[in-house]
């Protein structure tokens, strides 16, 4: 079976950028290879788990989808490739800051400080 090229524009710019930062830093270069994977196969991270591996004011990149299941009590700063509905209620009412990956690596291009859940 032949693999299917992403189609989402901004899927593929995201993952552009993340190449030719690549350079500066391992971590982008980590997160557009996992980002290049089948749909099915992205990182599901329930918000259970970033209350879990994380602590107040961490930034955490999930290379995927930010699930509403649980609560997260400390605020911090995530970049994912999306959120539900719920978990981008219940983070924003936590006083956390939702971003797009590339909103991330065009802040953060070495990507000090980052990481990597999922």
């Amino acid at each position: 079976m032949a693999r299917r090229k992403k189609t989402s524009t901004t899927l593929i710019t995201t993952i552009k950028l993340l190449q030719m930062l690549s350079g500066k830093s391992r971590l982008w270069a980590d997160i557009a290879e996992r980002i290049k994977k089948p749909r099915r196969l992205l990182a599901e991270v329930n918000l259970s788990k970033l209350s879990r591996y994380t602590s107040e004011g961490d930034v955490v990149v999930v290379p995927g989808k930010v699930l509403g299941s649980g609560d997260i009590r400390h605020k911090l700063t995530v970049a994912a490739l999306g959120f539900s509905k719920t978990a981008m209620l219940k983070l924003r009412k936590a006083g956390c800051r939702c971003l797009t990956i590339r909103e991330l690596a065009e802040m953060n291009p070495e990507g000090s400080g980052v990481k990597i859940i999922g």
